[in-house]
């Protein structure tokens, strides 16, 4: 079998399919809720709930740093995060090309269930469908999540006011970065890994220790621009950033400039943009900075009291420039 192609049997409901579920996906991510193989999952809740839903079509399927599995975990995880939620169970749905080979789908299973440990969440029910050849791109992946509020807190862009602190989590552009020259095969001479990963080791336990973070939300496709675009475009507020503070590595910068692509507008993956009262910003910074995935953490702007809704980029020469939305991102298929 393990040498064998995914056939249009596995994915019709017969022994075929059930040994796919049986010797593959229920034996990588057992759990005892998986287990039951019900339609759906029984979960007992009485807390407030955070739930999300995502499509992953990554192309290729394997980058430097990641890979559809690792960043269907990691991106369903962060999206509850960002709404202050304590992430716990996933659903997981795979829509598998005919004649994919199985190795590959068994390498992304294995980095599914590596990323949800690590995440410490559990996949508890899904589905599982085979199309014919040319009907998708080798394999698309759905997940949703759902996740517990954790210390009652509410993220919410009615939460912002003039003079909080915009701080972005980690360096800027890997993830987009990475995807594109690996499906270009582009040789920089040097290998820009994606920044994917869960970002509740980071960030829940910071909420725990401060009421001063008023909103968050991951800067993904788009990039840091069309967040922060976002979000002064929802509060009705003016975003000013300065450029000299923009975490950007050595690595990135080169391929930005060899390729003419501004850094701020390629997505990200395992960063996180918090608006934070100025009062909390330090101790916020700290906190994040004591955690790998926050070491580089900056404080990179201010909500400004003008009513624009624009995003203003101060820059290194000392002159200013709109932070514009563009019209559609120019790279695609990067999630």
């Amino acid at each position: 079998m393990k040498n064998n192609k995914i056939l249009l049997g596995h994915g019709s409901g017969g022994r075929l399919m059930h040994s796919l579920i049986q010797d593959l996906l229920l034996k990588k991510l057992d759990n005892p809720i998986l287990r039951e193989m019900a339609d759906s999952a029984l979960i007992n809740y009485k807390e407030k709930l955070a739930f999300t839903t995502d499509s992953f079509v990554v192309s290729p399927l394997e980058f430097p740093g990641g890979d559809i599995g690792k960043l269907a975990v990691c991106g369903t995880v962060n999206d509850l995060v960002m709404q202050g939620a304590s992430p716990e169970y996933l659903s997981l749905a795979l829509i598998i090309e005919e004649g994919l080979c199985y190795h590959t789908l068994e390498r992304i299973i294995d980095s599914i269930s590596l990323s949800a440990q690590k995440a410490r969440v559990s996949v508890v029910t899904g589905d599982l469908k085979v199309v014919e050849k040319g009907s998708c791109d080798k394999i698309f992946i759905n997940t949703s999540g759902i996740g517990r509020i954790v210390y009652g807190r509410k993220m919410s862009i009615k939460n912002i006011l003039p003079q909080n602190k915009i701080i972005i989590t980690a360096n800027i552009a890997q993830h987009g970065l990475a995807v594109l020259t690996k499906r270009k095969g582009l040789e920089l001479g040097f290998e820009i890994k994606s920044d994917c990963a869960a970002l509740n080791s980071l960030l829940t336990p910071i909420l725990k220790e401060t009421d001063g973070i008023k909103f968050m939300r991951d800067p993904t496709r788009g990039g840091l621009a069309t967040t922060l675009n976002e979000i002064s475009a929802s509060c009705g507020l003016s975003i000013f950033i300065d450029e000299k503070t923009l975490p950007i590595s050595t690595k990135v910068k080169a391929a930005c400039e060899l390729l003419g692509i501004d850094p701020l507008y390629i997505a990200n993956e395992g960063s996180a943009v918090l608006v934070v009262a100025p009062k909390s910003a330090k101790q916020v910074l700290n906190l994040l900075r004591r955690h790998p995935l926050g070491k580089n953490a900056q404080v990179i702007g201010e909500v400004a009291k003008e009513r624009r809704g624009q995003v203003i980029l101060n820059n290194v020469i000392g002159t200013q420039r709109i932070v514009d939305m563009l019209t559609s991102d120019p790279l695609p298929r990067i999630c």
